[in-house]
């Protein structure tokens, strides 16, 4: 696990028009909103409707993509803070979207410092704000505008901030929905595995198997694998209420180098476990052998385990310049994995990264954070290491490295990745930290 600092058009589906008049444009919505000026400016609260317009650039993705949103403020309430004139490009926005349905939770988003002048006491102008977010629930997720600021810099930092307001006093506030986007699901995952109660044994010995991960009352077959290839020892069991099986399975095909488990007529990798890596060991000298003065000398290689190191908990970003949305490089503290099982089984290293947060609050997604893998064999290792795709990470994870499944697997490698983070323009300045998980199976 290792902290990660750094410094710093498609529409959604349109809500009912008002009866009786013009079509209202696909995902605008009106809402009372209650805006605060800042104390220095020593004006009242301003109430009001805001207009707002609610888009995304995908309405119908699946779980794990990303979405982009973006929010416009069409109209406001409220006022320029100032006594005097505001002049252009000193006004900047922040606000969140508001989930709800099958995900729910808020989106931050950000816009540019940018605006055209605006008299004193004059209605401040529309801001559009973006920002993105990772879908995690298959299903129809609904979009409400929330509250905004608007913040200021000509002369002093003034925040103006927007809330939506009840209808009526003793009322609880209410924001129309804007529109909705309907996800897929991925395909469930295959969480079916086997641990074996032994690594080896002579010819005919039993070896316990543990399965679980597997459809309560299937049929699970367990048998012995050569590589990719079946061999001849083989029982059946019943997965209980939990998905779990227990199984005694006699091993006496000497080319069984692993043993399996699977519900069906054969294994697949969507319902099939991994496989848990077994050593037939040799039958001790015959009696004659003995009789004769001769001795067999046997030497056995205990299996050992995969396992992995890394170098630092911790991995800072480049600095970014207010108001740039360039990349922050980076890269993650070295990894050093050491694959001593002795088995045909390879090993994937996955990553997950959370949201970044920031001052105030801020949030960006871990979405935003991409890589590029890097991964050597040490000398003499049996496996070939492949480094993960260049790309996204984010909360849905992405492979950092991997090896295949092979008759011979083993050896020692070198995970390295350089990471970096794409930061919306005008993200308020701040550090920004998120925890990267890297996980080992």
């Amino acid at each position: 696990m290792a902290v990660l600092a750094a410094a710093a058009g498609g529409a959604l589906s349109a809500p009912a028009s008002a009866e009786g008049g013009e079509p209202t444009p696909a995902g605008q919505v009106d809402f009372p909103t209650h805006c605060v000026p800042p104390q220095e400016a020593g004006l009242p609260p301003a109430d009001g409707p805001t207009t707002a317009v609610l888009t995304v650039d995908n309405p119908a993705p699946r779980v794990g993509d990303t979405v982009t949103v973006t929010y416009r403020v069409a109209a406001t309430p409220a006022v320029n803070p100032l006594t005097t004139d505001l002049p252009a490009d000193v006004l900047t926005p922040t606000g969140v979207i508001v989930l709800g349905g099958a995900q729910q939770g808020e989106v931050t988003v950000v816009g540019a410092r940018t605006n055209d002048p605006v008299p004193a006491g004059a209605v401040l102008p529309a801001v559009t704000m973006t920002g993105t977010f990772t879908v995690t629930a298959p299903g129809e997720t609904t979009f409400a505008p929330g509250a905004y600021t608007l913040h200021t810099t000509h002369l002093l930092d003034l925040d103006t901030t927007c809330a939506p307001a009840p209808a009526a006093a003793g009322e609880k506030a209410v924001v129309p929905v804007a529109g909705r986007l309907t996800a897929g699901a991925l395909p469930a995952a295959n969480l079916r595995a086997v641990a074996l109660g032994g690594a080896s044994g002579r010819p005919g010995a039993a070896v316990k198997v543990t399965g679980s991960g597997f459809t309560p009352g299937a049929a699970v077959t367990v048998t012995g694998r050569a590589g990719a290839a079946p061999t001849a020892d083989r029982v059946t069991a019943t997965a209980d209420r939990l998905g779990a099986v227990l199984a005694d399975l006699p091993v006496t095909d000497r080319t069984t180098t692993a043993v399996v488990a699977y519900e069906g007529p054969a294994w697949t990798a969507e319902r099939g476990s991994g496989p848990g890596a077994y050593t037939v060991l040799a039958d001790p000298p015959p009696a004659r052998e003995r009789l004769a003065g001769t001795q067999r000398v046997t030497a056995t290689v205990e299996p050992g385990a995969l396992t992995m190191t890394q170098a630092g908990e911790s991995v800072t970003l480049g600095a970014i310049a207010y108001g740039d949305g360039v990349a922050a490089p980076g890269r993650i503290g070295t990894v050093t994995v050491k694959d001593a099982r002795g088995g045909p089984a390879g090993w994937s290293l996955i990553g997950k990264v959370t949201d970044f947060t920031g001052p105030g609050g801020v949030k960006v997604p871990g979405a935003e954070l991409s890589w590029t893998p890097v991964c050597v064999s040490a000398a003499g290792s049996r496996s070939t290491c492949a480094a993960g795709s260049a790309g996204t990470v984010g909360e849905g994870g992405a492979v950092l490295a991997s090896t295949p499944d092979a008759s011979a697997a083993g050896g020692t490698f070198t995970v390295d990745a350089v990471v970096t983070l794409r930061l919306p323009p005008y993200t308020p300045p701040g550090a920004y930290t998120a925890v990267l998980t890297l996980t080992l199976s």
